[in-house]
């Protein structure tokens, strides 16, 4: 197959890249900064010779946005969301001119449209969606807003002859440095691996090689369509997960942080503190119902196999 990936050079597209060339797939990635030679150039906002890379594609994986490792300023949350909209824009814009359009649109989109809560898990029939909770920063309610127009976005393109879906993706656990994994060992291992908070807030994660799994399965099952969760069945408070990282490790201590505490290291590492405290329970509701199986469905085991491929060198920087 031939698979289109707008904004690949991201953490997750180095994920996705690495596994599709490896399955002998033909990979395009999209990219501001092109350096290889299947990296072919884009702006993420306009129009331009890139899209002779849609049209006859099978497969578009949209995943360009910007980072949401950073402070979340005013500047930085409206460059989350130009990025995010634009960018979806033009792709759908690509694919609706292409004379022969891919058959699915796989479009990035973010568990953290759910809302903040810890009394039952969200699935996508049930789910809250976020923005309106009680107690929390009002800045949290942009970031659903930030998902909402990202989802909106696809929605309105009208692309009749390309199935779509919504990719509610969580924290996507790999072995590369620099990414969600790399962060927590660094804190593991500096003996902050403790509970944020008190460390009930819930994280959502997916083994990268599930998410790998879980794109394909996607792609081939023409029968799904619209939001889909892609997290691990197995969502559990901040304080258990934690411990179970430090546990891979081999590192029995972890200190505990308060809610200031957390926003100082998260100034430190300009990052947000919604990224600690913010309780993402979702689970993939979807996906097991069609039938997909995890071979990464809890976190220890998972946890045992990255930090093993940490250990073994399996990485790359991204």
């Amino acid at each position: 197959m031939k698979i289109v990936i707008p904004g690949g050079s991201g953490q997750v597209g180095v994920i996705l890249d690495r596994a599709m060339t490896a399955a002998g797939h033909d990979v395009v990635v999209l990219t501001r900064r092109p350096v290889r030679e299947h990296d072919v150039r884009w702006d993420g906002e306009t129009l331009g010779p890139w899209v002779r890379e849609i049209d006859g594609s099978d497969v578009v994986v949209n995943l360009a946005g910007r980072s949401v490792d950073c402070r979340y300023t005013a500047a930085n949350l409206r460059a989350m969301m130009d990025s995010r909209v634009h960018s979806t824009r033009v792709v759908g814009e690509a694919i609706a001119a292409a004379a022969r359009p891919p058959r699915v649109w796989l479009q990035m989109s973010t568990a953290t449209v759910y809302a903040h809560r810890f009394d039952a898990p969200n699935d996508e029939a049930t789910g809250v969606i976020g923005g309106g909770e009680p107690g929390v920063p009002d800045y949290w309610a942009y970031s659903v807003e930030i998902a909402k127009a990202w989802e909106r976005e696809q929605e309105r393109a009208e692309t009749p002859h390309t199935r779509k879906v919504a990719l509610r993706t969580a924290m996507v656990m790999s072995p590369d440095r620099g990414g969600v994994l790399d962060v927590l060992l660094r804190m593991t291992r500096l003996g902050l691996g403790g509970p944020i908070a008190g460390g009930a807030q819930y994280m959502s994660w997916i083994h990268d090689r599930d998410f790998v799994r879980a794109v394909e399965f996607l792609a081939d099952r023409d029968d799904l369509a619209g939001p889909v969760n892609l997290a691990a069945p197995d969502p559990l408070p901040q304080r258990a997960f934690m411990r179970a990282l430090r546990a891979a490790w081999g590192i029995r201590v972890g200190l505990p942080a308060t809610r200031w505490m957390a926003g100082l290291g998260a100034f430190v590492l300009r990052s947000d503190t919604e990224l600690l405290l913010k309780s993402r329970r979702v689970v993939p509701g979807r996906l097991l119902e069609a039938g997909f199986t995890f071979d990464h469905a809890r976190w220890p085991e998972a946890a045992d196999d990255l930090v093993k491929r940490v250990r073994g060198g399996d990485r790359v920087p991204v």
